[in-house]
């Protein structure tokens, strides 16, 4: 029931495969599940743009 390409189930765009490792009877079995979204105006993505810029307000380091 698997299919070959994983897509992301906010906006359907298509994301990498990834391996995560799961222990089952004292042994280390891998599982394939879908890697992040990468689409930026995707709400799951991981590199989503906050609503008040691309920084967000005051650099790093700046803070009084």
């Amino acid at each position: 029931m698997d299919s070959d390409e994983r897509v992301c189930p906010v906006c359907g765009q298509p994301v990498e495969t990834v391996v995560r490792r799961h222990k089952t009877l004292g042994a280390w079995v891998p599982v394939w599940t879908s890697g992040p979204c990468h689409n930026p105006e995707c709400e799951a993505s991981d590199q989503a743009v906050e609503p008040g810029g691309e920084h967000g307000g005051a650099p790093a380091g700046n803070s009084s």
